[in-house]
Formats: structure tokens, C-alpha cells, sequence
């Protein structure tokens, strides 16, 4: 962060941050270590890194938190867990941070977990999506931000059961996200539409796609139906092989993540079109919170907004209130303050539910378009993670004691 762009908003107070700050009394500096993929998945990270600033600029300008300046250290894993761990190690040890944060990939997010854990330090997942972050793996000391798989899933299979096709197949990555989603569709698509069938599924290494193979594989299982789960590069490189060989034509296609910007804007004309995705159409959300916020990234960065960017800034909030909420920064204190707090986004409010510490942060749910020569979101509505979130029972079932 520089000093032109703490500048920027040093006059303004954040309307999403008000809430959890607390003015209180207080000396030193609340330092969060924040890992991350950063080389690894740039296009979601660094709109993320791009969030996290400007939030930490916002609290730091109304006052920061437990009368305490906010400082993010932030460490790239480069896309490897045993990184990550080492990371988290140095920034707890050696620069005595006093809260883990971040992680992209599922298998990463599951290793700094685990790490937290062991080591009695208090973890706030962002992206990482495998649902067994907060059930089967799940830890007092892990809360987890966005939308897990069961819920991202559970989004799109309001509309998808109303798809015709019958016959279908799955493109995934083959780690622990993408065996996730796959999981969950075929479960969920079986309970409403036992008439449908998976008839192929496939599973390229993640970042290692080769594109014609499988969209050629896909192809020979005639299905009516395809569940896409890739994402980044391999999306890209699958959707211009299936454009060449007309793999989407008179099917469904029903894709998670495929409407955030960072993945559909690589695609430019050749964005697919109809297809049922989750994403983030911040052009068309109108909302005060999000317009406030639209508003304030293009001011510091000079660029629109991506879903990372919103994940990076509702990490910073999120943290900030629950500290707020715990009055103090030992391990029991964080663990009762994060669960049950409260705190607001660019999608409207959110909370960790003490039961898992899964946020109730929603997606949007809509279908593709090309506009203007790019891909964009329509017919979108908005999905609070409430609404999605397996019950009660159902978590103590699979959550460890």
C-alpha cells in the first residue's frame, strides 16, 4: 500500500466496515498473515490482493480495530501446501501474526487448516470451496468466507433440475473442489431427477488440460447435458475446443464460478451463451453496497472490480469484526468472537454460523450472454447462503467432536 493510496480514502469512513470498528483503547498492531496463490492463480488473486488493500486503507482510516492499526503480511504458496504451512509458520513465529488468513486452492486452504490447528492459531479460509474445510476436516479454529461446493451446487440445482436433458456428462479438476462439485451434483440431481444419468465424467490434473482429448471424449458420450467445473485457463482452453468442435450446441451446460468476471472476460466473443452459472454481475448490481463499493475500488485501482476483489475486501471486514466481536486476540476469545459475528458485504450482510463457521455469503445465479462482444451475466437473482446450508443435524454427522 502507498501513501497516495491510503490518501485516497483517509476522508471518508467505510459505510461496509462501520459497524465492526471499535475504538477502544489500544497499542500496537493487529497483524494478520494472509497466504496465497498469488503466481499461481493470478487472475482471482491479484483482484483479491486488490480488496484486501482497499478495505485494510478503509478500517485503517475510521479508526482501525480494538483502538489497534490494521497490517495485513502477505506470503505467496504458489499454488503448494507444504508452502503454505511454511509460510503460515514464519508469519506466526517470526512476525507474530496474530491471525491466519487466505489460501485459493482447496487442497491449500485443507493444509493451512490443519496447520492452525496444530499450532493453535485461529484461520479465516477466503476462497478455498472443498466443503470438508468445515465439515469432515473441520476445526474450531477454520472459518470459512465464501460459498463451499454443497452450497455453489445446491445454488445451481434450483434451475438445472428444470433442464431437460437427461443424459449427462462432467468436466472437473481432478483435486479435492472438483471432485466436490461432482459429488454433489450427481447427489442432488439423483434426490429431484432420478431420471437423469451420468454417462462420462472427466478429470484433467488442474492447469494441465488437453482440451481437445477431452472435449472429444465428452463428445462420443453423446450427452444432453454437461456439468462443467473448470475454471481459469483450462476453462478457456476448453471452451474454444468445444467451440471448434460444437460440443455446446443443442446441449445444457450448467457451470459453477463460470460467471465471475475473472473467468468470463478471457473469453471475449467466444463466451459461451445460456449457460446456467454462479458469478458476479457487478455492472448490473445496483445496490447501495456494492455501488459504494464498485465506486471506491475504481477509484484506488483504476479498473472494475472481479469476484476475488470482493472476497479479498469482505475477508478484511469479516476479520475485522470478528475481532471486534472478541475484545481480544487469544486463541479462545477469536473462536468465540468469529462465531456467530456478523458482518457486511458488497451482497448485503453476512455471518459465520457457529454450528460449522460457514459464512452465509451467497453468489449470484443467472445465465450467460454476449454483450458488446464480451460475455456478461442476465437474468440473474441473488442466492443467500442461508438458503443453501445443510441442516443442523446433518453437519454434527459429519463434522469431527
Amino acid at each position: 500500500m502507498t501513501v497516495t493510496r491510503r490518501a485516497l480514502l483517509a476522508g471518508t469512513a467505510a459505510t461496509l466496515a462501520a459497524p465492526a470498528l471499535v475504538r477502544a483503547q489500544g497499542s500496537g498492531v493487529l497483524r494478520v498473515g494472509e497466504v496465497n496463490s498469488y503466481t499461481a492463480q493470478p487472475a482471482f488473486t491479484l483482484p483479491y490482493r486488490n480488496g484486501w488493500q482497499l478495505a485494510v486503507a478503509q478500517v485503517n482510516a475510521a479508526g482501525g480495530v480494538l483502538g489497534r492499526k490494521l497490517e495485513v503480511l502477505s506470503r505467496d504458496d504458489a499454488g503448494q501446501p507444504q508452502n503454505a504451512t511454511r509460510l503460515a509458520g514464519e508469519l506466526l513465529g517470526d512476525n507474530h501474526a496474530d491471525l491466519l488468513a487466505g489460501g485459493f486452492l482447496s487442497n491449500v486452504g485443507l493444509a493451512l487448516s490443519d496447520y492452525a490447528l496444530q499450532n493453535k492459531a485461529l484461520y479465516v479460509a477466503g476462497e478455498p470451496l472443498a466443503d470438508a474445510l468445515v465439515w469432515e476436516k473441520g476445526n474450531p479454529n477454520t472459518f470459512r468466507l465464501r460459498p463451499d461446493t454443497y452450497m455453489q451446487v445446491a445454488m445451481l440445482m434450483q434451475e438445472a433440475a428444470k433442464l431437460p436433458a437427461k443424459r449427462w456428462v462432467t468436466v472437473a479438476p481432478n483435486y479435492e473442489y472438483g471432485q466436490s462439485c461432482v459429488k454433489w451434483f450427481k447427489q442432488m440431481m439423483a434426490k429431484v431427477r432420478p431420471d437423469v444419468t451420468v454417462v462420462a465424467e472427466q478429470w484433467p490434473a488442474l492447469g494441465k488440460l488437453d482440451a481437445g482429448p477431452t472435449v472429444a471424449a465428452l463428445e462420443q458420450a453423446k450427452p444432453e447435458g454437461i456439468f462443467n467445473v473448470l475454471f481459469g485457463g483450462d476453462l478457456t482452453a476448453f471452451v474454444r475446443a468445444a467451440n471448434t468442435r460444437g460440443l455446446f450446441e443443442g446441449r445444457s451446460v450448467v457451470s459453477v464460478l463460470t460467471g465471475e468476471p475473472e473467468y468470463l472476460d478471457p473469453l471475449g466473443d467466444e463466451a459461451p451463451e445460456g449457460w446456467l452459472v454462479t458469478g458476479y454481475p457487478w455492472d448490473q448490481l445496483k445496490t447501495p453496497d456494492n455501488t459504494k463499493f464498485v465506486e471506491d475500488y475504481r477509484a484506488m485501482f483504476k479498473e472494475p472490480p472481479r469476484m476475488g476483489s470482493v472476497v479479498g475486501y469482505t475477508l478484511i471486514h469479516a476479520i475485522v469484526a470478528g475481532v471486534a466481536r472478541a475484545g481480544a486476540t487469544d486463541l479462545p476469545a477469536l473462536i468465540k468472537g468469529f462465531a456467530g459475528a456478523q458482518f457486511d458485504t458488497p451482497f448485503g450482510s453476512a455471518n459465520f454460523r457457529s454450528i460449522d463457521h460457514q459464512s452465509t455469503l451467497g453468489a449470484f445465479v443467472g445465465s450467460t450472454a454476449l454483450v458488446g462482444g464480451k460475455g456478461a451475466m442476465k437474468d440473474w437473482h441473488y442466492v443467500d447462503g442461508a438458503t443453501v446450508m445443510p441442516t443442523d443435524d446433518f453437519v454434527r454427522n459429519v463434522r469431527p467432536a
